[in-house]
């Protein structure tokens, strides 16, 4: 067999194995994403593996470059990328997406147990930032609500020569336009 038809054969295995899986992706015929975890597990992470053109009898190119993945540290991300080339190194020259993705899931509190969320909002320094920061989010002042017979004095107003201002009655000239058409097209007949 070929490296396509091998290429092909798991993309379609793939697809009937994940389908209906919100954690699997297809980006194209041979770049796939898989979310490890739930959205709101902290250790949750992005894997993106894409196929060269000789897959399945060169390695994959394995990537947690995604930004889904920028709270985890390099460190991590790096301990996670060494143990997946294990993975791929004992598997080359098969199919080896479905492994990678079950894999990764089963091994995913070892791969992510170094992990701490990487922080990246600056922080207050002093008491008096903070206080400001409350007090500024509170003021949200509110805009004037108008009552109705003020929106229509509102729509009634003039300029500065008595004229209406321009495009008042543009939802008019709107509803005017099919009845037109309607028209001219019964006189047709």
């Amino acid at each position: 067999m070929t490296a396509n038809e091998d290429q092909e054969m798991e993309l379609e295995a793939l697809k009937s194995i994940y389908e209906g899986d919100d954690c699997f992706k297809e980006l194209s015929s041979v770049s796939f994403q898989y979310r490890i975890g739930g959205h709101e597990d902290p250790k949750a992470f992005l894997l993106e593996i894409s196929w060269p053109d000789t897959y399945p009898e060169t390695a994959p190119r394995i990537s947690l470059d995604a930004f889904f993945n920028n709270r985890i540290c390099p460190e991590v991300k790096q301990a996670i990328m060494a143990r997946l080339e294990e993975q791929v190194e004992a598997n080359l020259g098969t199919a080896m997406m479905y492994t990678l993705f079950e894999w990764a899931k089963e091994n995913q509190e070892s791969l992510m147990e170094e992990h701490q969320p990487v922080v990246s909002a600056v922080m207050p320094t002093s008491n008096s930032e903070v206080s400001n920061l409350i007090s500024t989010s509170k003021k949200k002042e509110k805009k004037e609500q108008l009552t109705k017979s003020q929106k229509r004095k509102l729509t009634g107003r003039t300029d500065n020569k008595g004229e209406l201002p321009r495009g008042w009655n543009w939802v008019d000239v709107i509803k005017v336009k099919p009845l037109k058409l309607l028209f001219c097209s019964l006189n047709a007949v």
